[in-house]
C-alpha cells in the first residue's frame, strides 16, 4: 500500500476548513492530520505532523498566508505549498509564487481536480487554475507561449508548454495529445532541463521574459 500524502490545511473559514478536511480524509491516498485556522498555528504543528503539502489561504487573521509561506519555505524547504484562495489578482499571485508557493488554485476548483493537483504537486508539478496561469502569462501582455531563443525546444515540447501555461494537469495534457502521462512527464523533464528551470512557474516566468 502506497504511503498517504499528508496535508495540512490553513484556512480561517470554519465551513471551508472542515469541508476540505472531510474531503481529504475521505479520499484514498490522502490524509489531513491537522486543519489550522491561522498561520501561527500551522507553524507550530508542522514539525509535529511533517506534512508533504500545505494548502494555504491568503486572507488569514494575524500573519497572512503569503507571510506564512515565507516562514514555511525558509524552515522546511522540502514542503510543497499550494495556495487555495478566492484571490485571483496578479499582485497576490506573484507575491505567493515569489514567496515559494509551487501551486495556486482558486477555491472554486472541483474536489476531484484539487486532489489531482495535490498529487501532481508532490510528483514535481506546479498546478495552477487555468485563470491563474493565463494571468501569469498575460501580465507581460503576452498571452501566447512564443519560441524562446536558443532554448532548442521541439515543436511537441512547445505544444506541451502551451498547455502548461493554460493550467492543464499532466493527465489532461496526455488526454489532449493522446499520449501517456509518463510521456508527458518525460517531455516536461526535458523542457525544464532545456530552460534550466525546476517548476512550471519558473518555466512560465522564463517565457514571459522573452
Amino acid at each position: 500500500m502506497s504511503e498517504l500524502i499528508r496535508i495540512i490545511i490553513v484556512e480561517d473559514d470554519d465551513d471551508v476548513r472542515e469541508g476540505l478536511r472531510i474531503l481529504i480524509n475521505g479520499s484514498e491516498g490522502y490524509s489531513c492530520p491537522m486543519a489550522c485556522s491561522t498561520g501561527e498555528e500551522a507553524l507550530k504543528v508542522i514539525p509535529v505532523h511533517q506534512p508533504q503539502v500545505v494548502l494555504m489561504d491568503i486572507n488569514l487573521p494575524g500573519m497572512n498566508g503569503i507571510e506564512c509561506v515565507v516562514c514555511i519555505k525558509n524552515t522546511w524547504p522540502e514542503i510543497q505549498v499550494m495556495m487555495l484562495t478566492v484571490f485571483d489578482n496578479t499582485d497576490d499571485i506573484f507575491k505567493s509564487l515569489t514567496a515559494g508557493a509551487t501551486g495556486y488554485l482558486l477555491k472554486k476548483t472541483p474536489p476531484a481536480k484539487l486532489l489531482d493537483a495535490i498529487s501532481e504537486l508532490v510528483n514535481g508539478g506546479s498546478p495552477m487554475s487555468g485563470e491563474i496561469a493565463r494571468k501569469v502569462v498575460q501580465t507581460f501582455s503576452n498571452p501566447a507561449i512564443h519560441r524562446i531563443p536558443e532554448s532548442n525546444l521541439t515543436a511537441r515540447e512547445e505544444e506541451i508548454l502551451s498547455y502548461l501555461s493554460k493550467g492543464f494537469l499532466y493527465k489532461e495534457i496526455a488526454a489532449e495529445l493522446f499520449i501517456s502521462i509518463e510521456t508527458v512527464r518525460t517531455h516536461i523533464r526535458k523542457i525544464y532541463q532545456k530552460l534550466q528551470v525546476r517548476t512550471r512557474t519558473e518555466a512560465l516566468l522564463m517565457c514571459m521574459k522573452h
